[in-house]
């Protein structure tokens, strides 16, 4: 009886922890097949910070499929983008106050639109595959040309600079103007 109870107790031990282990690798991002990046810049004073995942190419073909057109797509892998400023700025002409924001996209073949919304926190997709942006939390939506980028990108990235944000993926660079 006495073995029994000893045997129990190894065992309860033993699978405590590989349970405490796989626990603790979930909470470890950076092993994500898209794991967290951050772009950070300055435009005209505004410190601008973009959270997200980064998925990668692998193979496949991204613009109108891995990614369709013409619906909303989280901007990323994973949990919703964040785009945060602390500062007012104004995006494509049009104002967005300083604050934190989930950044969708919905990417077309000749012209993106790229919203930002006040919910965050959110993961950036529902259960059924469509993304979480509610529309009556966009606080900003602007159309954007995207151009063929100077060189293949594996990984989905993003770059503030002087001008502005852009996204960068596979062949295609989205440009998003900042003052």
């Amino acid at each position: 009886m006495k073995k029994l109870a000893i045997i129990q107790c190894l065992v309860l031990a033993v699978a405590g922890l590989f349970l405490s282990s796989a626990v603790l690798a979930q909470g470890d991002k950076s092993n994500r097949p898209s794991p967290p990046a951050t772009a950070t810049g300055k435009v005209d004073g505004a410190s601008i910070t973009i959270n997200y995942s980064s998925p990668a190419v692998k193979g496949r073909q991204i613009w109108g499929a891995l990614v369709p057109y013409d619906k909303v797509w989280r901007a990323g892998a994973n949990e919703a983008t964040i785009f945060e400023t602390d500062k007012d700025i104004k995006v494509e002409g049009k104002s967005l106050k300083a604050g934190k924001y989930s950044l969708y996209a919905i990417p077309g073949e000749k012209e993106w639109a790229i919203i930002f919304n006040s919910q965050t926190g959110q993961w950036g997709v529902k259960m059924d595959g469509s993304t979480t942006e509610d529309p009556a939390k966009d606080v900003l939506r602007v159309n954007v040309k995207p151009k063929k980028s100077k060189s293949f990108s594996e990984r989905m990235t993003y770059r503030v600079d002087k001008e502005g944000f852009a996204l960068v993926w596979e062949n295609l660079e989205v440009p998003v103007s900042v003052k």
